[in-house]
């Protein structure tokens, strides 16, 4: 996505009015028909959508690895936003991390509305039927991926299908989470349809019909989680066989691989590798800034200092829990790559151990929001991890020995050897220690049921300083930002829990 993040940065000046929350007005009609006068201008417009995924990687860590069993993030003594996220307490509706969950994915879906009205209404000007029907494929994936974290989020979300005014994005309502699953769903299905199976490098960071499909999948997946008694993204449906339908899909393309070695997944040398199946991606030295600032989120700053390197923002550790660092094998290679445990600073020794997976000390940048590597959303890994998943829920058309071969595939890159009967339970333990620091753990604790009983478990062995708060079922979704709920108070309900 190279040329997208470089596009989009020239755009911004022209959607500038897309700013913060639902209350914002969409482009004016006098600058909308005298942009959208030629194919280069939807072009362009298409690539500004992909602006707002530049958080998406710094979210998932935040909301996701940090609320997990994976890290014991508790207070330090100073003001950690991610103190009352790790810890579950009532009061983070105005947490700045849920709050830009929020505003930022409406951001990039009134931007994907924008695009579609603008198609409808002046795409007759793109006169090539192939690149029409991409750019609507690419802003209906778009939408359907902003959705799909906000649900996961969020539970019962408005469902905007189209840019609106600030008086009319006052009167809409958070619509039932099956509902925004619908949406989801045939956005999904559309850009299947018209996406294309690859593009040439120079577009690379699109979207293709693999990226579609794999999505896709893994939102019928969560719809089949269990649904807690609360409105969230769980619907206790049994979707597992058409999950499996569009996994087998993408293996049977034959267009993506393991990588043989661990580390060369993520390497800043190997990006857009065979294991790629959809990523954001980021270009550095751009005026605006478009790097990333993912890679250090779970990083000390005197861990570079001690490296030699500038401070970059990650403030004190978030430390790795003893649960997950003792779910590794001893002989299993992902654990030194991926998790730092100790150094020392000006003489002093830190012994808490942190995730540092996204870096490369000879490539820490000048500045440090131009981190120049993309993020994997979705790879090949997870692909075929999720087909186990599902086979083991009981989906159609799978096999107990196609499970064990995968996990053994998994397992032998990372050193270990094979085993066999592997049940949905070993299956989780290796989604965790393979996955670890890529924001998966806190949807895998959810879609599988296990969070009810494992964080309040971990929190009892964990919790040594006694500053986390009791779980409770509620808090499988977060808040609405109270800032939603102070525009038009009574619009909004309140998730329950806070």
């Amino acid at each position: 996505m190279k040329l997208k993040i470089i596009t989009a940065a020239l755009l911004l000046s022209v959607l500038s009015s897309c700013t913060d929350d639902l209350t914002q007005v969409p482009l004016s009609s006098a600058t909308t028909a005298t942009f959208y006068t030629q194919p280069s201008d939807f072009i362009q417009a298409a690539n500004a959508i992909y602006n707002d995924l530049r958080g998406y990687p710094d979210r998932q860590l935040n909301l996701s690895e940090t609320r997990s069993d994976n890290l014991y993030a508790v207070s330090d003594g100073g003001v950690r936003d991610w103190e009352g996220i790790n810890s579950f307490h009532k009061t983070i509706a105005s947490n700045p991390y849920v709050s830009e969950a929020w505003n930022t994915n409406y951001n990039g879906i009134y931007r994907a509305n924008v695009l579609l009205d603008q198609l409808q209404q002046n795409g007759k000007v793109i006169t090539d039927a192939t690149l029409r029907a991409r750019l609507e494929a690419e802003a209906r994936f778009l939408r359907a991926f902003f959705y799909f974290d906000l649900v996961r989020w969020f539970g019962k979300v408005p469902v905007i299908e189209k840019a609106v005014t600030a008086n009319e994005a006052l009167a809409i309502p958070r619509s039932p989470v099956a509902d925004v699953y619908k949406l989801i769903i045939a956005d999904f299905q559309a850009a299947i349809q018209s996406l294309p199976e690859t593009y040439a490098a120079a577009e690379r960071g699109r979207p293709t019909k693999n990226a579609a499909r794999s999505l896709l999948a893994l939102v019928h997946m969560t719809r089949s989680g269990p649904t807690y008694n609360i409105e969230g993204p769980g619907l206790g449906l049994n979707e597992w066989t058409q999950a499996l339908t569009l996994l087998n899909e993408v293996i049977a393309s034959g267009r993506h691989s393991l990588v043989a070695s661990y580390p060369n997944i993520f390497s800043y040398t190997n990006e857009n590798n065979s294991e790629v199946v959809f990523d954001v991606q980021y270009v550095t030295g751009l005026n605006p800034v478009m790097g990333a600032t993912f890679p250090w989120a779970l990083v000390p700053d005197t861990w570079f200092q001690s490296n030699g390197k500038p401070i970059q923002g990650g403030l004190t550790i978030r430390p790795v829990a003893n649960d997950l660092l003792n779910a590794y094998d001893p002989k299993d290679t992902r654990k030194a790559f991926t998790i730092q445990t100790g150094y020392t600073f000006n003489g002093v020794t830190e012994t808490q151990s942190f995730i540092k997976k996204y870096v490369d000390l000879t490539r820490v940048p000048v500045n440090r929001v131009d981190w120049p590597i993309n993020f994997i959303v979705m790879r090949y890994t997870d692909v075929l991890l999720l087909k186990a998943e599902c086979i083991l829920r009981g989906a159609t058309g799978g096999t107990q020995a196609e499970v064990d071969a995968i996990v053994n595939q998994v397992r032998a890159r990372a050193g270990l050897s094979p085993i066999t009967g592997v049940t949905l339970t070993q299956l989780f333990n290796e989604r965790r220690v393979e996955f670890a620091g890529e924001g998966s753990r806190w949807h895998d604790l959810v879609r599988s049921g296990q969070v009810e009983t494992k964080i309040p478990a971990w929190i009892a062995a964990e919790d040594v300083q006694k500053k986390m708060l009791p779980f409770s079922k509620e808090y499988v979704i977060y808040p609405i930002p109270q800032t939603e709920l102070d525009v038009k108070p009574g619009l909004y309900e309140q998730n329950k829990g806070y």
